[in-house]
């Protein structure tokens, strides 16, 4: 098993990545421009000037950062109300925790609205750092975050496992030297995911399972 655990958190250990989607469509109507749906994939685990590239490629006439602060405001109006941890997420903090691993978060997302969504679960004690897509110049799938995170827990990247469900988070894990693990949610694995992946799994709860078993 290995020293550190670094989680992604939307879509990974809250289950926000389909209001996320809903918001992205929701505030095009707001912006007046028609509903992009691939918007919400070239935009998922992203973070600072990519998201504005992304949102000017599919709604070039729109204010991009304005755009996507009421996404992200939508987004954190709407886990205020309800905030659905993913299955197994307590169980692998806790098994992680117990077992002397480091971990961190490595979200796109602010530090403000980690720790927010962290606190609201109870899951914040779980936690050595927090470090959220505002710390870094770089977004996914740029290493940045993920070196950071190593770096603030301790551990050296290559003995870190990153648990990701965006196609660009495990980008960025695997070029900063982790291990990427894969848990899917709204985006399937492809094959280009299963070859820089040390493992896909249905739910946290499977790649607990694994690594219980010394298969992961």
């Amino acid at each position: 098993m290995k020293k550190g655990a670094i989680f992604d958190m939307d879509g990974l250990l809250f289950d926000t990545e389909t209001v996320y989607r809903k918001g992205w469509a929701i505030i095009a109507d707001e912006f007046g421009v028609d509903r992009k749906p691939e918007l919400a994939d070239a935009c998922s685990g992203t973070s600072g000037e990519l998201t504005v590239r992304m949102v000017h490629k599919y709604h070039p006439t729109v204010d991009a950062e304005a755009y996507i602060h009421r996404v992200v405001q939508y987004v954190h109006d709407e886990a205020a109300k309800n905030l659905p941890v993913m299955e197994g997420a307590r169980e692998i903090l806790r098994y992680f925790h117990e077992h002397g691993v480091s971990i961190a978060t490595a979200s796109s997302s602010t530090v403000a609205q980690i720790e927010a969504n962290l606190i609201k679960s109870d899951l914040r004690d779980y936690f050595d750092a927090v470090v959220g897509g505002d710390l870094v110049a770089n977004g996914k799938p740029a290493p940045d975050i993920f070196l950071l995170a190593a770096e603030r827990i301790d551990v050296p990247p290559v003995d870190c496992y990153v648990f990701e469900d965006g196609y660009n988070g495990l980008r960025g894990a695997a070029a900063a030297g982790c291990a990427p693990v894969m848990i899917p949610d709204t985006m399937l694995p492809t094959d280009e995911m299963r070859t820089i992946c040390t493992g896909v799994y249905p739910s946290l709860s499977a790649a607990l399972d694994a690594i219980r078993q010394g298969m992961l």
